[in-house]
This record gives structure tokens, sequence and C-alpha cells, in this order.
């Protein structure tokens, strides 16, 4: 029952859609009802034509009387005309009963679309929203083919599962008791009996649909292999055909494949099951309610009369759709509860990176930055950083190096708050900076990373990202500090141009500095270099190189560096080794002292 409470709300935000898209349903069933009751008068036209009714009855909303009046408006045709005629108003009554029947089944889906396709936005929305908000540590416990089923497989089956609930719990029951309010009038003998047989179909369709729940929750694990395997395939293409292994993650791929091709065929199997086994249990109520029917109307007292058994058997086959539809929805909003299930594993997904009650604003880095008796380690994993102790003065250049894995990008994650420490402090202007609110925290920051992030947007978009306000003449000046202004001013639509998946369109120098112009169109106080020339050939590390100097003048950066040519005019150099600073200098000083820095300077320039 909680993971239909789940349901339901989900539903709440439209609920009246829902109403009126209930009440249009609960009509056209009325409608139905009507048609199909006329097959009274006709079967009677038919086989018993002289048995007419001569004189009407007072007018009231009662079966009887309206059924009474109905005959005796048909004796009437029949006597001024012909049985022909009749035949022909009976007829013309059942189309537009059946017009108004299916223009309010179609009006009912009308209003139900918003449901069901609001249903699915939100989701989309927040699951988006969170992803945005989750720590980068998630991501990396997290395939992205499964994050990225959830926002779509998981969400359709939600959506469809919202149009399956409704159906279960009012379409469904209120088209089912309305033809039945219809049998218990015409013979309630006949339908008390049938009545037993109900039960008995329930439970066996409650055993068949036990196990559906896990193993739509399974499929939909499956299907999320699927997708971070293609993912993965497509980003590593050139290395799959330079290495030879199409074979291998052919093999890999087919494997999920087959998994997903097992474990559907069950799901579906048993979704299937559904449909016949109610079936086969409704024609054994018909062909029960036709023997004892049958007695009953060739009983010698009896009130049911051969053209109202008729109409019986045909309302009570109307049944039939409804209950197979009700307990298709029954199985279907078990694999929706399964994908709500995994919905929720994001929902319910803790942030660990949290603002403290009445967060401080921080507009301005004014004095330094302090990392005192920093430990930090991955969730489970061993210590990246052990007890680092650092100070970076407002306007300084400092540079971290040493092998990788020592520690230095981990290091300066913590400082927009990617991470937060596990141990020690550290501090903006004397205040710690989990005291801050974190979006005024990261304003302070401009970073340009070793892989440039761009985006398949157009080279202004890119430069722009995350600046609201700008005009053209400060777009032109950002690039022109990168380095940048000359080859956009070469493309056909200049910073116009669309850059392509990733910045596919582009060169890596030309794409690390777009890089760099955006964080100059941010104009941030504090710069994070992480290893921004280390994928550059010379030329374009040349290039590189001159827009890094450009945008580091009177601003406080911090450097990570392989190619420690690029760092020897650093303020301060800090040397890092399995998480510790070993040594810190300037350059000049850390090679007199004949320490590491000096072995790692002299292996580059081997």
């Amino acid at each position: 029952m909680k993971d239909f409470k789940k349901l339901r709300l989900q539903i709440k935000p439209y609920q009246k859609n829902a109403i009126f898209s209930i009440l249009l349903e609960s009509l056209s069933v009325f409608f139905a009802l009507f048609s199909y009751t006329m097959v009274i008068p006709f079967l009677r036209i038919l086989f018993n034509p002289d048995k007419l009714v001569v004189d009407p009855v007072p007018f009231s909303f009662s079966a009887t009387a309206l059924q009474h009046n109905l005959f005796y408006l048909l004796s009437k045709i029949i006597q001024e005309y012909s049985e022909v005629t009749a035949l022909v108003f009976v007829s013309l009554i059942i189309l537009i009963a059946a017009l108004m029947k299916n223009g309010l089944t179609y009006s009912s889906k009308y209003i139900l679309a918003p449901l069901m396709n609001g249903v699915a936005r939100d989701n989309q929305r927040k699951i988006f929203a969170k992803l945005v908000s989750l720590p980068l540590s998630f991501f990396s416990d997290e395939r992205k083919g499964n994050i990225m089923s959830r926002m779509t497989s998981d969400i359709l089956e939600v959506r469809k599962s919202s149009q399956h609930l409704l159906s279960l719990l009012f379409t469904g029951p209120i088209s089912i008791i309305i033809y039945l309010a219809f049998l218990f009038y015409t013979s309630y003998k006949l339908t008390f009996f049938v009545l037993i047989f109900l039960p008995i179909m329930g439970f066996i369709i409650n055993k068949i649909s036990r196990s559906l729940k896990s193993k739509a929750y399974l499929s939909q694990q499956i299907q999320g292999d699927i997708l971070n395997s293609t993912e993965e395939t497509i980003t590593g293409l050139r290395i799959i055909k330079a290495f030879n292994a199409e074979r291998k993650v052919e093999n890999n791929f087919f494997g999920i494949s087959q998994k997903y091709f097992k474990i559907m065929n069950k799901v579906e199997r048993r979704i299937w099951l559904a449909s016949p086994v109610s079936e086969f249990f409704a024609t054994i109520i018909i062909m029960v309610i036709m023997y004892f029917g049958g007695v009953l109307v060739l009983g010698q007292s009896s009130s049911l009369s051969s053209e109202v058994f008729i109409a019986y058997l045909v309302v009570f086959s109307q049944i039939i759709t409804p209950a197979k539809s009700t307990i298709n929805s029954y199985y279907n909003i078990q694999k929706g509860l399964a994908s709500i299930k995994r919905i929720d594993e994001i929902l319910e997904a803790d942030s660990s990176i949290r603002e403290v009650d009445n967060p401080l604003i921080i507009t301005d880095f004014k004095d330094k930055i302090e990392f005192e008796n920093i430990n930090f380690k991955y969730e489970d994993n061993f210590e990246v950083l052990k007890n680092i102790n650092l100070t970076i003065k407002k306007g300084e250049t400092i540079a971290l190096v040493g092998e990788s894995g020592s520690g230095k990008s981990t290091l300066v994650d913590l400082l927009p708050r990617f991470y937060d420490v596990f141990d020690g402090e550290i501090k903006i202007d004397g205040l710690p900076i989990k005291t801050f609110k974190i979006k005024e925290l990261r304003d302070l920051f401009g970073i340009v990373s070793q892989n440039s992030i761009l985006f398949n947007d157009t080279i202004e978009n890119n430069i722009s990202f995350g600046v609201n306000n700008y005009t053209k003449d400060e777009l032109i000046e950002a690039a022109k500090i990168a380095n940048a202004y000359d080859f956009i001013m070469e493309k056909p639509e200049q910073f116009a141009t669309n850059i392509g998946e990733g910045g596919a369109k582009l060169s890596g120098g030309q794409k690390q500095r777009l890089s760099i112009a955006r964080a100059v169109m941010k104009n941030p106080p504090i710069l994070i270099l992480d290893e921004a020339t280390s994928a550059l050939d010379t030329e374009a590390e040349k290039l590189v190189q001159d827009a890094l100097n450009n945008i580091m003048k009177n601003r406080t950066a911090i450097v990570i560096a392989h190619r420690l040519s690029t760092v020897k005019n650093a303020d301060c150099i800090f040397v890092m080794q399995d998480g510790k600073i070993i040594e810190s200098g300037k350059h000049d000083e850390l090679i007199n002292s004949g320490g590491i820095y000096k072995r790692l300077v002299e292996m580059q320039m081997m």
C-alpha cells in the first residue's frame, strides 16, 4: 500500500483532470448500457411483433416506467407504419447512444493526457534538479546508463502507471458496478450465483502477479546496463578500434542483451497471462449463466423473458472488458511501482554537501585562504589527503606539483565544496567555507581543467555559460584575453558557430582557450587551473599558456601542473606525495634544496 500511495501522490497535482476523466468515462458507460439494453425492444419487434403495449403509464424516472413507455412508442410506430420502421427507429437510437458513448470516451482520454504527461514532466524535472544538486561523489558510484534509464524508460513506466491506477481504482470498478446494477435489477438470483466465481478468479490472478514487481525492477536495472554499455562504446570507439577490441565489446553487450531478453520474456509472459486467464474464467461464467438462465427462461413461472435474458448476456459480456482492463492495470502498475522505486533511489539519495542554517553571503575575496589540518578520503577508501596545512594570500600564484594520485586535484576540489572534508577546516578570510552560501562561495572561483568541458551549443553560449548579463564588448574582450578571438573570427558564423558535442568541431588548443575565455567572462577573484596545458602540443600549449598568463594578472591563482616549466614563476610551489605536502618554496629554492622537486625537474628535462 505504501508503494500505491507514492503513485497516488504523483497524480495529486492533476486530480481535477482525474475527476473529470472519471466522470466522463462513467457517463460513457451509461450510454453504452443504454445501447445494449436496446437489444430488448429490437428482439421483441423481431420475434414478438404482436405483443404490443396499448396504453402509456405516467412519466417517471423508474426503469419500469421508461421501458413501458418505450414499448408503447414502438407499438404506436408499428401500428401506424410498420415493424421495419420501428427497427429503423431502434437502430437510430442505438447509433446515437454509441456516438455519445465514444465521444465521451475520447473526451475522457483528452482530459487525461495532461495528467499522464504532467507526471512524466514532473519526474523529469525532479530527477534532473536532484542530479544537479548531488555531490560529485554520487556519480563516481552510479553508472551513467542507470541514470539515463531512470530519466527515460522508468519515467515512461510511471507515466503509463498513472493511467492504469485510475483504471484500477475508478474507471474499471465503476463500469463493473454500473453493469452489475443492471444485472441485479434484471435477475438478482442469477447475478448472485455468478458472483461466487469472482473471488476464485481474483485469487488466481494475484498468485500469478506476485513476483512481477521484482522481475520488472531487475529488467529496468539491466536496461540501464544496456544504455551504459552503449554510451561507453560510443565514447571509447577510437580506443576499441585501435586495440581491435570490437569482438570483446560485442560479446560483453550481447551478454547483457541476453540477460535482458530472458528477464523480459518472464515479465511479458506474466503480463500476457492475465488476459487469457480472465477471459477463460469469463467464458466459464457465461456458460454457467447460459445454462441456469436458460432454465429460468424455460420455467413455467419465470419472470425472465427470452429477449431480456439475451440482453442480460450482452451486458454481462461487457463486464469482461473492464474486468480484463482492471486486471491488466494491476499487472502494469507493478512495473510502474518498480520504476518508482528506482526513481526514488535518486530522489532520496543523501546529499553530503549541505548548507548551514542562515548561511553567510560572501561576495569578494579580501585576504587569504587557509587549509588547517585537512584530512580527506572518498567514502570507504583510504585517506587521500593527510594533515594538509596551507595558506594562500590574495594576489598570489601558488602551484601544486607531484606524481599522479598524490592528491592535487582533490585538494582544490575541496575549495568550492565539490567534496567536504572529514577532518580539519578550510577558511576564506578567516571564516569556515561551510558557513557560506554555496552559490556565492562558488562564484569566487573560475576553473579551467585538463579536459575542456564544453557543450553542444554556440561559441558565445559556451563562453558566457553561467553569466546572465553581459555585453558584446565583454564577450569579445574575454575571447581576446584567452587568445581565442582570432580563430573564432575565422569561423563562418563566428561567435554563433555551433561547436558540436563536447566541442568536437574544435582542436584541443581551441577548446582549452574557450574554457579560459569562459573563466575570464565569469571574472572570478580566484582561479583554479587544473593541468590546463598537459594535453596540448607545443604550439597550442604556448597559446594557451599566454592566455593563462593574461587571465592570472591581478588574480589569486592555484595551478596544478605536471609540466613544471609552466609554474617556475609561481610565488610558492607545493610538492605533494601520497596525500602530503613534503616540500614548499620558490622554484630556485626547491632546486637548491635537492629534494623531490629537483628530481622531478631533472626527469622532465631528460
